[in-house]
């Protein structure tokens, strides 16, 4: 037997785990689905504790695979593996925050009020939580962006030369500093900013 330890193979396989502990986990929300048995919320639970390392470890090869291409100079740096995983993270918290904007729960049925303000006590305090930690992993993704732009610089031949279209001057300079920095970190930052300050 033949085990292939290519990042791309190994990356297929976490893909097609990820993909499938995914699929189980939304079937457990689903009332009465076959084959789950009664107790959906244990096996929810354990599929979410089983995804997490699926799901870090899914982030972080493709910036393996990318950062492992000798013939892409400006992908090529040890760097990229953080930097795909810091900004899956955030933006996994970003969709979340999202989808908690447009779509707030509401409570079924009459409820006592003390349970209404402790429900809503609760989801302010998991938005606000939301919000630091996004806040935070912005900046460790600013963080992260400055050195794949450092080690790239200080790097000689292809590698500082193909790191030189996002620098200023460059071709893409424009591009990378205003939508990806200002528009995608900045701004959100600044937004999050504003809730997570009393």
């Amino acid at each position: 037997m033949t085990i292939n330890l290519s990042p791309m193979s190994i990356g297929t396989w976490l893909l097609t785990g990820f993909i499938g502990i995914s699929v189980l986990y939304a079937c457990t929300f689903l009332p009465n689905a076959p084959g789950l048995g009664s107790n959906q919320a244990t096996l929810r639970r354990l599929l979410a504790w089983i995804s997490i390392p699926l799901g870090i470890a899914t982030a972080v090869y493709t910036g393996v695979l990318l950062g492992a291409m000798p013939a892409r100079p400006f992908w090529n740096s040890p760097v990229l593996a953080m930097l795909f995983l810091v900004s899956s993270l955030s933006t996994g918290v970003a969709i979340i925050l999202l989808l908690k904007a447009l779509f707030p729960g509401k409570e079924k049925g009459e409820v006592p009020a003390t349970m209404v303000a402790e429900y809503f006590k609760k989801r302010d305090n998991s938005a606000y939580i939301l919000t630091a930690t996004d806040l935070i992993l912005i900046g460790f993704e600013l963080l992260v962006i400055f050195l794949f732009i450092m080690y790239a610089h200080l790097t000689v031949g292809a590698v500082k030369e193909s790191i030189s279209v996002i620098l200023f001057g460059g071709n893409l300079a424009v591009m990378f500093w205003f939508g990806v920095v200002v528009v995608g970190m900045l701004i959100p930052a600044v937004i999050e900013l504003y809730y997570v300050i009393p």
